[in-house]
């Protein structure tokens, strides 16, 4: 071949590139191929797989930590607070923190997505119009007229409600595992253990307040006692962690 071909080879060439043709460059990725900044994804499958779904499950259940992908849970828990928890993480448990100005990787976009969409894909509203949620943290239960949790009193409400599946001392039952152990208390925060006695863990078949003993629901003033005397079961000079 002539110079003189190669050259028109090689012009006809970058014609066909400035035609439409670079899209079907040979190497070229497809556009839902191309590497996108972590700051810029806006999916929420791709956010929750790569920082959530580790603890609390592919599908918000069945990981280390509590279900997301759970309706009283998600009813009980205003959505500034769960956005405040994915934002700050709670200090000395496994929850980081994931907003950027507090360290994490995470823009204020990108949470508002995440809270939104687990909202909107888990949450079943119509299910609670008719419920009456009992106050989810001890600071809002003292606003609303309950009294601070009293540990003395939350092992006799221990023994009525959930002895029968954890065991007389909370060591463990035939239906329940261990509410005492020391590293789980070491790692449940004070809110964490009120969550749990309230919201439950459907995805363990822990009921929730309402059905611990049938037509008997534990009061307000139970569940701040009951995690009162939890708390009381940690280890001595462990700090209380409200969050």
């Amino acid at each position: 071949m002539t110079v003189r071909r190669l050259a028109v080879v090689f012009v006809g060439l970058i014609a066909l590139g400035t035609v439409g043709g670079c899209e079907r460059m040979p190497g070229k990725p497809a556009e839902n191929e191309r590497w996108v900044p972590s700051t810029q994804i806006v999916d929420f499958v791709t956010l929750y797989s790569r920082h959530c779904a580790g603890c609390h499950g592919a599908d918000g259940r069945l990981g280390a930590a509590r279900p997301l992908n759970d309706p009283p849970y998600l009813a009980l828990v205003r959505e500034d607070t769960l956005r405040g928890v994915i934002a700050r993480g709670v200090p000395g448990t496994g929850m980081p923190a994931f907003a950027q100005p507090a360290g994490g990787s995470l823009t204020d976009q990108q949470i508002d997505l995440l809270v939104k969409e687990m909202r909107a894909r888990w949450a079943r509203p119509e299910e609670f119009k008719n419920t009456v949620f009992p106050p989810y943290s001890a600071q809002e239960a003292t606003a609303t007229g309950s009294g601070p949790g009293n540990a003395q009193h939350g092992a006799a409400t221990y023994t009525t409600y959930c002895a029968q599946c954890h065991g007389a001392d909370g060591g463990g039952g035939a239906k329940g595992g261990s509410v005492t152990d020391p590293v789980y208390l070491a790692l449940a925060s004070d809110q964490a253990l009120r969550t749990a006695v309230i919201a439950g863990r459907p995805d363990l078949g822990k009921p929730d307040w309402r059905t611990n003993l049938p037509g008997r629901p534990l009061s307000p003033q139970d569940i701040s006692d009951v995690v009162a005397w939890l708390v009381a079961q940690r280890a001595t000079g462990q700090a209380a962690r409200q969050e």
